[in-house]
């Protein structure tokens, strides 16, 4: 009587781990547990425990900006500032939409937009948008909102 099935092949089957590369080893704990397993050198220890950062936080030999580049840094004075919907807008958008009697939600359902996009501009938080703009005036029957 032989096994009760003579097609399979039942001989060990091992599998092994792939070895420990330094992308493994960005988290302390993985450095850490290589350390311990002996799967780092010594000398790699501290490359790999900073991410490849020297001692400024900068990659490879780079060094950090000094003199007139680090000057020019922080003597930066350009201003990056985001048009925002005027005050007198947001005020004409209010004002007729309370006159037309209509919430901001039922104003955003005509223009076909979110109903945050109405509170926003009604905020003066948005950034204006002349078809969004053009769209209320229609809907709130003014010629326009704009200045």
């Amino acid at each position: 009587m032989g096994t009760p099935y003579p097609h399979q092949d039942y001989r060990d089957f091992v599998i092994r781990k792939k070895p420990t590369t330094g992308s493994d080893l960005r988290s302390p704990s993985a450095l850490n547990a290589a350390i311990r397993g002996g799967q780092v050198e010594a000398e790699k220890r501290q490359q790999y425990a900073t991410g490849g950062l020297n001692h400024a936080g900068h990659a490879g030999d780079r060094p950090a900006p000094h003199g007139a580049a680090a000057a020019k840094i922080e003597n930066e004075t350009e201003d990056f500032h985001v048009p925002r919907v005027p005050t007198e807008i947001k005020h004409r958008i209010t004002h007729y939409r309370n006159a037309k009697k209509m919430t901001q939600a039922q104003l955003a359902q005509a223009i076909c937009v979110q109903p945050r996009i109405v509170q926003d501009y009604e905020k003066g938080t948005a950034i204006p948008d002349g078809n969004i703009l053009s769209k209320m005036a229609r809907v709130l029957g003014v010629p326009t909102l704009k200045k």
